[in-house]
């Protein structure tokens, strides 16, 4: 099974000038939480999450409407193209630890669609010689969920001793 036959091609998408109030209103409507950040041209230079966009607003005391969303995006996109083994797609989902890879064309890398948990959950079906199984949603979903180790300068200092009476 290829990823074009589980992939999202009605894709959202807003670019790097977008302003935060805008790409937050644009997933309100849509009823999504990510969507690529692509170039006039369609290519995908970075992802941005209802989280960015709330973690901005409340830690740089701006109306989100003058925040850019090239200013929070995550400049890293992880992705792969239509034809790429669903398999394989998912060992990169879950070695990214990413809920959602942009699908780009092999020959000029612009935006072709969206692949999201959601799509391989509900194209999953039953029993062991599927093609995609509820097993490969669990473990894809356990490789992303998977704590991984913050960078020393996000992490806090540890908390003051609770004391038990």
């Amino acid at each position: 099974m290829k990823v074009q036959d589980v992939m999202s091609c009605d894709v959202q998408t807003c670019g790097p000038e977008t302003n935060l109030s805008t790409a937050a209103m644009q997933m309100w409507r849509g009823d999504f939480g990510a969507m690529p950040v692509v170039t006039a041209v369609g290519k995908v230079v970075g992802m941005i999450t209802d989280r960015d966009i709330c973690m901005a607003a409340a830690t740089k005391h701006r109306d989100p409407a003058n925040i850019r969303v090239k200013e929070v995006m995550s400049g890293k996109a992880y992705g792969c193209s239509c034809d790429t083994d669903i398999h394989e797609a998912l060992k990169i989902m879950q070695q990214k630890q990413v809920r959602r890879l942009p699908i780009v064309s092999a020959e000029d890398g612009r935006l072709q669609g969206i692949l999201s948990m959601n799509d391989v959950a509900i194209k999953a079906q039953g029993g062991r010689n599927a093609e995609l199984s509820a097993e490969d949603v669990e473990s894809t979903m356990r490789g992303i969920c998977a704590h991984r180790e913050l960078p020393l300068a996000k992490q806090m200092e540890p908390a003051a001793e609770l004391a038990v009476v």
